[in-house]
């Protein structure tokens, strides 16, 4: 499914070098579900945006389902980016004059379908996240957990490969965090791929993998599955890695949004 190799991405900010990816090598396989953790400045803001086709490498190969993706332009990024990838966001994004029936039929659009068929996908999706009987509902009039269901609905609309999800449950409360991840539970459960960024070892705990992130480069352990999520072993004489990344990277870009008739 995922195939990174010697992934690089650099950032110059004035006179900072910001070496946020230095080498990273990465296997995800189809169906999976995976947790990618790591501290501040570590890379995984960086990584997640080229995961979802949001940015490019400067150098390395990213191949996605077989299909070579680490050069594409604009155009073929959005081509992938709407067939293939659902996104997840902790403020969830959603539209503020919008019912969620079609906040969850826009990407639809942007994929092509006829508004008839827009309709049914978006209904069936919020169905699936137990929102049958909120379809004309606005985000104003749902709780913060419903408001993430109509998120994660609107992101498997499409009937994506991989479902991204950064930090989706860092806006909720303990109990509705655990709601949210009993449906990426479900969602892996039939067979979609799921990737979640997120600092919470709890959250890292419920998926099957759990991939460090620092400096840069993969550090990886396998707990998961409700099993406790440690900190990776350091390196001798200091954090693993030697060199490190000297600020934060910048976090995931914004994307045109539009509120046109469905």
């Amino acid at each position: 499914m995922i195939h990174m190799k010697n992934i690089t991405k650099t950032y110059h900010m004035g006179e900072n070098v910001v070496h946020a990816l230095r080498g990273l090598d990465l296997d995800i396989a189809d169906g999976e579900f995976v947790a990618i953790m790591g501290p501040s400045g570590s890379g995984k803001s960086t990584l997640m945006n080229i995961l979802g086709c949001l940015d490019i490498p400067d150098s390395g190969d990213y191949l996605l389902g077989g299909e070579d993706v680490s050069r594409l332009s604009d155009d073929e990024q959005a081509r992938i980016r709407n067939k293939r990838i659902g996104f997840v966001f902790q403020q969830f994004n959603l539209l503020p004059r919008t019912p969620a029936l079609k906040q969850v039929a826009l990407p639809l659009m942007y994929a092509g379908y006829d508004r008839a068929e827009r309709l049914s996908r978006a209904a069936a999706a919020l169905e699936r996240v137990g929102l049958a009987d909120r379809q004309h509902h606005k985000p104003d009039e749902l709780s913060g957990g419903q408001q993430q269901r109509v998120a994660i609905a609107r992101a498997i609309a499409v009937n994506p490969t991989i479902i991204l999800a950064d930090e989706p449950t860092g806006a909720l409360d303990t109990h509705t965090g655990d709601e949210i991840m009993s449906i990426f539970e479900e969602l892996h459960a039939q067979g979609n791929t799921v990737i979640v960024i997120t600092h919470e070892p709890d959250v890292a705990a419920r998926a099957g993998r759990v991939i460090w992130i620092r400096d840069g480069l993969v550090m990886e352990h396998h707990d998961g599955h409700g099993g406790r999520v440690a900190n990776p072993p350091l390196a001798a004489g200091e954090g693993g890695i030697v060199v490190r990344a000297t600020a934060e990277e910048g976090g995931m870009p914004s994307r045109p949004t539009t509120e046109r008739a469905l």
